[in-house]
Formats: C-alpha cells, structure tokens, sequence
C-alpha cells in the first residue's frame, strides 16, 4: 500500500510539472502572436501614412491645405483582443536632425517644416505598448 502511495505521489508531481510547462508555452505562443500581430498592425500603418499626402505641420490647423489635420488610422479588425494605435509625426530640422517645437499655445502646428518628419507608430494591445516603429516620411 505504501507503494501504491508514493507511486500516486510521483505520478501527481510529475503530471503538474507536466501541466505547468504547458502553461507556460501556451503563454509563451500567445505572446508571441500578440507580438507578431502588432508588429504586422504597425508596419501597416507605417506604409499607409508613408504613401499618405504630407502634411505640413508649419501651417495652421485652418490652413485648407493643411486638410486632414492628421494622418489617418487604419482599421484593426482582430478577434484577438483590444489593439489600439498611436500615430506621431514631427517635422525634423534638416540640419540639426531635432524635431522643430511646437509654437505656443497651438498644439500640432510646429515653428517650421523642412519637409521631413519622424514618424512614430505604437501599438498597444489591452494597454500595454507591444511595439513603436520609427521612420521618417519626405514631402516629394
């Protein structure tokens, strides 16, 4: 009987270590794909607002050419969870490669744009940031 009592024993430590190492690879491949889906989300977006028309960021929001005031999202359709995206464009001084301020008191129109921007692409899944992209766009 004493046997059968360790041999149980056994058989129940090695089944949760077992169980245990699953758990994690399935976190492990959920994070994984949480990861790869963002990334794909913000490459995405980085080549729609690289192929967008250039915003200049020195006119005044009610410029008529400074329409849209931003550039655009594209949609998330995920049954994978809550994704959200952030986009950041800042005009950046040709010759000291730092973005350029922002005038005061009028947020998003910076003093001067020299036709480069950094963008900035997160993505964020539940809150959590999973994955910031950046590259600049030109005016052509």
């Amino acid at each position: 009987m004493l046997e059968v009592v360790i041999a149980i024993a056994l058989l129940g430590i090695i089944a949760v270590s077992v169980l245990s190492a699953l758990q994690t690879a399935a976190l492990a491949l959920i994070s994984a794909d949480r990861r790869a889906t963002s990334e794909s989300i913000a490459r995405s977006q980085m080549e729609y607002v690289k192929t967008s028309p250039y915003i200049d960021y020195s006119k005044q929001l009610s410029d008529p050419e400074r329409e849209p005031d931003y550039y655009d999202k594209i949609t998330i359709q995920s049954g994978g969870g809550d994704y959200t995206l952030d986009i950041k464009a800042e005009p950046i001084d040709s010759s000291s490669q730092q973005p350029y301020p922002e005038e005061p008191g009028n947020p998003g129109v910076y003093q001067d744009d020299d036709g480069i921007q950094a963008i900035t692409v997160t993505v964020s899944h539940e809150g959590r940031v999973v994955v910031t992209l950046e590259d600049y766009k030109r005016d052509s």
